[in-house]
């Protein structure tokens, strides 16, 4: 279900957390869920309403799970206007959630020229361009530093965009229904037509 509806992937993402330990409540976020796809039924992926090149956003939620203090980080990659890869998933690390974009970003260079990555932490971007290491991020593994090589050979452009042009923003947190119909219509998710 998460793999053909990008806008559920979060909520799918925080129910799947208590499979051995489910309660009422989670039942009743299912149901939610169940409810949300049978009125969205006729929203699909739609490609072609922008123009051809990839485009990739990341975010993180600072300690999302209440259970676990971690990041739920996630990205979002579009081609054309249309969503064409997403995850969702917790993280350690803001930096590690651009990391974890950049790498699948790289990985659909095979298909494309033109890269451009945005992201909404101005302090992130800093981080990935400063080759200096701080005390404040000592605590990131070293294998997440590549991507300072990646951007100095210009693989990828990260910029700066926006937390409510973000669409990778309904991958790692709850939504009111106007910011989820707007990361609906940046990832290409439209009512179909007849």
């Amino acid at each position: 279900m998460v793999c053909t509806r990008l806008d559920i992937a979060h909520s799918v993402g925080v129910v799947s957390r208590f499979l051995s330990n489910k309660e009422k409540e989670h039942w009743n976020a299912v149901k939610w869920i169940l409810r949300y796809l049978r009125g969205t039924s006729k929203v699909c992926l739609h490609f072609g309403t922008g123009k051809p090149e990839l485009v990739g956003y990341t975010d993180a939620d600072m300690a999302g799970d209440i259970d676990s203090w971690k990041f739920t980080s996630g990205y979002l990659m579009t081609f054309a206007g249309g969503a064409i890869s997403w995850q969702s998933r917790l993280q350690k690390s803001e930096y590690i959630a651009v990391t974890e974009g950049c790498k699948e970003m790289l990985w659909l260079q095979k298909f494309l020229q033109e890269l451009s990555l945005k992201q909404e932490s101005q302090s992130v971007i800093h981080l990935c361009k400063n080759l200096t290491f701080h005390s404040r991020s000592k605590h990131i593994d070293i294998k997440f530093y590549w991507i300072r090589d990646v951007l100095e050979s210009k693989l990828v452009k990260l910029d700066k965009v926006h937390t409510d042009e973000n669409g990778a923003d309904m991958m790692i947190k709850p939504l009111a229904w106007e910011k989820l119909h707007v990361c609906r219509s940046i990832s290409g998710m439209l009512k179909a037509s007849k």
